[in-house]
């Protein structure tokens, strides 16, 4: 019973990632910094940034593979501390 359910629950987190995509074909998926800063430029074009980066990562792979890094070690940590959590509530 429980397998049959998980493949249930896999089969529609599966559609509901997939299924936006087939549906805004066409659509760019900007970022919101991406996003912002085009507005900004065209609510005032002679907008100027008061600081620049101190590092620019050297392609957009690499800035999406630092943010992946950081989702995933942030996730673990989260993990971790509520599994401990769990762990020392059955061991009282």
């Amino acid at each position: 019973m429980m397998k049959k359910q998980n493949i249930i629950l896999l089969i529609l987190v599966v559609f509901l990632a997939v299924f936006p995509l087939y549906l805004q074909k066409e659509a760019e998926f900007a970022g919101a910094d991406d996003q912002a800063s085009d507005m900004i430029s065209e609510i005032n074009p002679e907008y100027k940034p008061w600081f620049k980066n101190v590092w620019e990562p050297p392609s957009g792979e690499v800035e999406s593979f630092l943010f992946a890094l950081q989702a995933s070690i942030g996730a673990g940590f989260i993990g971790y501390f509520f599994g401990y959590l769990k762990g020392t509530k059955f061991t009282r």
